[in-house]
């Protein structure tokens, strides 16, 4: 008698177990705007259980700090979307520091189409006599130092300018993390390694590709991308997704996992010209101090950035599904890439949904 029980008992347990479980949730689809036209589906605060009467103080403190465009997608979607003094979404604006991640992303795509290996050194693609090094010390320099900033060339004396007197030695690559501009020969290994022009493959192999507008501008000795606030996003999306769009792949996974974590020992806040927050410890721009703790403590630890003057912004934040875009001058009238406005319109963020 027992034995025939015992396996009834079971059986009506699993039975009602299975009754009672609710089935879970489906998960929303990511959604990726068409590559043309303005049509971009949105969600509403109140879809999203999120807070309304956080919506006006968070887009008074833009207008207050000099903001010129904001928008957040959540899974794809735009939830906000707004525009400041005299900006629209048809005005072109720059990304100023912000498109490093750009050259970041090109930079990924040509390797992965076999045109150059980030661990070989630039001189390869692009001729010796770059830099003013000698030669040992400027055969030190890979594509992966330029990505990370640890070109060890020096970064206070010279500014922005990239012509080969104005790189000059100050340590062994690898050894140093300083901001510089020297990035931006990525884009001369790219267009060497492609043989096509830098704008040529950028348009083609990524612009294009996942609809974007927009155009490099040449400003001093610096290449600077323009384009719309949605364009911005557009990116951000990209990256948010692992560098797919859609079905297809743009840059691949493995490469992007590897630009947004940290990519040396000494500034364990960047990777490869992304910002990373939630880290123990981080270098600012022009400065050789560490300092403790994550970069904008009010915003999540996983987030990773695009930072720009005059407060340029791409925020990823992969737990939220999240990709947050501000344009506009600097908030503070300052030129820094951070500063206290990140903390601050952290916090208006966070009240949208704690």
């Amino acid at each position: 008698m027992y034995k025939i029980i015992c396996p009834l008992i079971i059986l009506l347990f699993c039975i009602s177990c299975s009754s009672e479980t609710p089935n879970p949730t489906p998960t929303e689809a990511l959604y990726f705007p068409p590559l043309t036209g303005t049509t971009w589906e949105t969600k509403t605060i109140s879809s999203l259980g999120w807070n309304q009467n956080a919506v006006q103080p968070l887009l008074d403190y833009l207008e207050l700090k000099h903001s010129k465009s904001f928008l957040i997608l959540v899974n794809g979607r735009i939830v906000l979307e707004n525009y400041f003094n005299g900006h629209d979404a048809n005005s072109l604006w720059y990304w100023a520091s912000a498109g490093k991640t750009l050259t970041s992303t090109m930079t990924g795509i040509a390797q992965q189409e076999g045109l150059l290996n980030i661990n070989n050194k630039v001189s390869q693609y692009i001729g010796t006599g770059w830099t003013s090094e000698p030669l040992e010390k400027e055969n030190l320099i890979t594509c992966k130092n330029l990505l990370t900033m640890t070109s060890g060339i020096e970064d206070i004396a010279n500014g922005d300018a990239v012509t080969p007197e104005s790189l000059q030695y100050k340590a062994d690559a690898s050894t140093r993390w300083a901001y510089h501009n020297v990035y931006v020969k990525l884009q001369d290994v790219i267009a060497q390694a492609s043989g096509q022009t830098w704008n040529t493959y950028f348009n083609t192999k990524l612009r294009d590709k996942i609809g974007m507008n927009g155009t490099w501008i040449q400003v001093d000795n610096n290449s600077v991308y323009w384009s719309t606030t949605r364009s911005m996003a557009r990116f951000g999306l990209l990256i948010s997704n692992k560098g797919k769009w859609e079905n297809t792949v743009i840059v691949n996974e493995n490469y992007i996992n590897e630009a947004t974590n940290t990519s040396q020992s000494i500034n364990l806040g960047y990777g490869y010209l992304w910002w990373l927050n939630g880290k123990s410890s981080y270098h600012l721009p022009q400065s050789q101090a560490v300092f403790q703790g994550s970069i904008i403590p009010n915003a999540p630890n996983d987030m990773f950035m695009a930072l720009g003057k005059n407060d340029q912004k791409i925020y990823i934040i992969p737990s939220k599904k999240m990709v947050i875009v501000r344009m506009g001058d600097a908030a503070d009238n300052v030129n820094l890439a951070l500063s206290d406005f990140d903390d601050v319109l952290w916090q208006k963020i966070n009240a949208l949904y704690q």
